[in-house]
Parts: C-alpha cells; sequence; structure tokens
C-alpha cells in the first residue's frame, strides 16, 4: 500500500507543470499541487482502474491533483455516507466539487447524498448535492418524474439567491432534466425562460454557463444523429 501511494505521490509529482498550476489557481485549486494535466491524470487512472484504498491515501495527502485522481479511482460501491462526507469536508473548489459529485452519483447512496446536501447554504456542499442531480436525472431508479417536477419548481424559486457556483449546478441540472422526456422537457423550457441567464462569476476563465434552451437543443440533435448512425450501421450489417 505504501509503495503504491508512494510510487503514484512520484508519478504526479513528475507529471506537473508550473503553467498548469497557474491554469488550475484560476479555477480555485489551492496548493498543495503538482499540476498535472487532465490528460496524464487519465493515463494513471487508467493504470491504476479502481483501488479504493489507494483512493483514501491519495485524498488524505491533502493534495489537489492526488484527490482529483482519487475520485477517478475510488470504487463508488464503497462510498458510504460517512466517507463522503468527510470527502465533502475538504473540497474548496468546484473542481473537487463536481468530482466528488459524479463518485456519489454512482453510488448506492446518490439520492441520499443529494437530498441531505443541495440544500445547505455552504456553496460547495449545495453545489456538490445539486451535480448529482444533474448526474442522475435521467435515471428512473433515482428520480421519479414527480420528484424531478418538484426539483424544477424549487430551481425556479431559488436560483437567483443561491450562491455562485450552486446557480451554475441548478442551470445544469435543468438541463438535464429536460432530457428525461417530453412533458418535462417543456416545463424545463417554461421555467428557462422565465429564470432568464443565469449570471454566474467563473473568475480569470474561459468557463460559461449555458443557456438552457440551445443547449437541451444542440443535445436532443446530438444523440438523434447518433441513433440515425448506429441505425444506419445495423441496416448496413443486416444488408451484408
Amino acid at each position: 500500500m505504501n509503495d503504491s501511494f508512494s510510487a503514484v505521490m512520484a508519478q504526479l509529482e513528475a507529471g506537473g507543470t508550473a503553467q498548469n498550476r497557474k491554469v488550475y489557481a484560476r479555477h480555485g485549486a489551492a496548493e498543495p499541487m503538482f499540476g498535472v494535466s487532465y490528460a496524464e491524470l487519465g493515463k494513471i487512472a487508467k493504470k491504476i482502474k479502481t483501488d479504493h484504498d489507494l483512493a483514501r491515501r491519495l485524498w488524505d495527502s491533502g493534495n489537489h491533483d492526488a484527490r482529483v485522481l482519487a475520485l477517478r479511482v475510488a470504487d463508488p460501491a464503497s462510498m458510504d455516507e460517512a466517507l463522503a462526507g468527510h470527502w465533502l469536508g475538504d473540497v474548496d473548489n468546484y473542481i473537487l466539487a463536481e468530482g466528488l459529485g459524479g463518485l456519489c452519483s454512482q453510488s448506492p447512496h446518490a439520492r441520499a447524498l443529494s437530498d441531505a446536501w443541495r440544500d445547505d447554504p455552504a456553496e460547495w456542499t449545495a453545489s456538490t448535492g445539486w451535480f448529482i442531480v444533474t448526474c442522475t436525472a435521467e435515471d428512473p431508479e433515482v428520480w421519479t418524474v414527480t420528484e424531478l417536477r418538484g426539483v424544477v419548481r424549487q430551481i425556479e424559486a431559488e436560483i437567483d439567491r443561491r450562491p455562485n457556483r450552486v446557480r451554475h449546478e441548478m442551470n445544469g441540472a435543468l438541463i438535464v432534466i429536460a432530457l428525461r422526456d417530453g412533458n418535462l422537457r417543456r416545463s424545463v423550457l417554461a421555467v428557462a425562460a422565465r429564470i432568464g441567464p443565469v449570471r454566474v462569476d467563473h473568475g480569470q476563465t474561459g468557463c460559461k454557463t449555458p443557456e438552457v434552451a440551445p443547449y437541451v437543443e444542440r443535445t436532443l440533435a446530438h444523440r438523434a444523429a447518433k441513433a440515425a448512425r448506429q441505425a444506419e450501421r445495423m441496416a448496413r450489417r443486416r444488408a451484408g
């Protein structure tokens, strides 16, 4: 265990650059960090695959890059509510908030964690809880359509007064809820029109919060084109 942890930390340190540290700092990441590119993190994670014990060691190191890697190699099935809450207490930027939300969304406790976190007044806690909604809204085993209608009503009522990054995640949740089915989509688009553009300060970055209606339209068009290509391939196989 220790040898593996030390070896991975050495890989991360070797892969870091000063330029990446500057970029990540603009996105809210804090020292200590090495500044490892996402491409390099992906290569390291691919070799590790899933190693929950190592993920815990990486997270506890306090290093930003190690924590991003931890979220990639942790076992979602082993993420109980206590550990998720412990890691949440260390989250101090949107990179880790979305990473933890994505991991928790794959766990058996996704809904419970989202319910516990998204109404919290703390920006990163609520952001993580709302990102779980974004990751799970199309899963009928996590949300019923009726429950999502309630979520949409909550977003309309609260989005303008929630903390900065929470507004971004609520906006993202609206987009995915709209993709669940046609009736929800009509409701979401009506709400989005009433809300108007969601203003989020992304600091000194090129990030933007997308407008709901155009993003939904582009996503549906992409899905339709993909389905058409798959159908065409199937037709060619049957014909051949």
